[in-house]
């Protein structure tokens, strides 16, 4: 698919292609051999383009650091969605980003300048987290593991993703139940890679970007331009109501303690507090245990999630996680192994995704213990 657009005194050939397609690798290459342009775009940002380079060190991954910056369910995120394209690859019989290397290729061989035109993949996750609605997650995580974790992909989606890139293909899909998605992956990037483009040296420029976006980056290119792409690289704070509960909860459960010691005594208090404990870490460790994370870690989550759940700043997810990496260290072969994951029980049995999956799992059973607990103690002071 080939777009020619003139805008800004440039001469631009948009390559739209299938990012797991034969004929989009042979396109691109006939495309920069044909046009000689004065530079070529890529729809990469640097940290892809060297995943894809370097075939991506997983053995250089410090899995502590990721649950200490509360980075687990970013990268537990990317995981899902690069493999799920690997596997839709290995269906059509071509390496995801093949054409992309292949783009930059043939660029070096001719001489030709290469501009990596995407954002940040890292920023375009957790803006798209940062926008979307509670209910937006939700149905999102659901469509991205039940076609994940599909037993076999079906010929008829496989030919129909060979006219579009996978990632858009399974955005345009949500983008009815969750708008805020499509317009950070694929609104704001058509705005983000337009701008990339005018801002090539040259005249004549080449950009090779994924079939979904050609529509919407010819758009922008013969617009003013709107959002900056400061703005655009920038991670919006959480408007959500979150944020003030997790302060509320602490507070909360200090007036249920201090009046049921001021109406009730010393032994109801002591009473709450038992139950808060046992209901809070029970459930928190349940959940640790579901994700087959080891005793030592059931047993953080229990004794952490009472203290965590009134503490914004530290979550029992976190002090799970951190446990287990550090009892079941990862081997290299566990790194290796995350681009071969298929089966919800490869991500159970693999030592760098069960972390993440403690962490996952501890704090979904801490918020239930949370929401169980409060209720409880109130119905003490009755």
């Amino acid at each position: 698919m080939l777009r020619r657009v003139r805008a800004a005194g440039k001469d631009i050939t948009l390559v739209g292609t299938a990012h797991v397609s034969k004929q989009s690798v042979e396109l691109v290459k006939s495309t920069i051999e044909g046009e000689k342009p004065d530079a070529v775009a890529v729809e990469l940002c640097d940290s892809r383009y060297k995943a894809l380079k370097e075939h991506k060190k997983w053995q250089e991954t410090d899995i502590s650091t990721i649950i200490k910056e509360g980075k687990a369910y970013l990268f537990l995120a990317n995981l899902i969605l690069s493999n799920f394209q690997r596997k839709v690859g290995a269906e059509i019989g071509v390496k995801p980003g093949a054409e992309m290397l292949e783009a930059v290729k043939a660029a070096e061989k001719g001489g030709i300048k290469v501009v990596l035109a995407d954002r940040d993949i890292q920023t375009t996750l957790k803006r798209a987290f940062a926008l979307m609605s509670l209910r937006e997650k939700f149905k999102i995580a659901v469509a991205l593991i039940s076609d994940t974790f599909a037993a076999d992909i079906d010929e008829e989606v496989v030919e129909q993703l060979k006219d579009k890139d996978i990632l858009t293909e399974v955005i345009e899909g949500l983008a009815k139940e969750a708008p805020g998605v499509k317009r950070v992956l694929i609104d704001e990037r058509d705005s983000y890679i337009a701008q990339k483009i005018l801002g090539t040296g040259g005249k004549k420029v080449v950009a090779v970007v994924g079939a979904g976006h050609v529509e919407g980056i010819a758009k922008r290119l013969g617009q003013k331009r709107g959002d900056t792409l400061k703005a655009l690289e920038s991670v919006p704070k959480k408007r959500s109501m979150l944020k003030y509960v997790k302060w509320v909860i602490p507070m909360l459960f200090a007036m249920l303690i201090g009046y049921g010691f001021y109406a009730r005594g010393a032994g109801v208090s002591l009473e709450m507090l038992k139950w808060w404990f046992l209901i809070n870490g029970t459930l928190s460790a349940i959940g640790t245990a579901a994700a087959f994370g080891h005793p030592a870690s059931v047993i953080a989550a229990f004794l952490a999630a009472p203290f965590t759940s009134l503490n914004p700043m530290v979550a029992a997810g976190w002090v799970a996680g951190y446990v287990e990496a550090k009892v079941r260290k990862p081997r290299v072969k566990d790194f290796e192994g995350l681009n071969r994951l298929e089966r919800f029980r490869d991500y159970w049995k693999n030592s760098v995704t069960r972390v993440l999956l403690v962490v996952v799992f501890a704090n979904l059973g801490s918020t239930i213990g949370t929401v169980v607990a409060l209720p409880y103690l109130m119905s003490l002071l009755g």
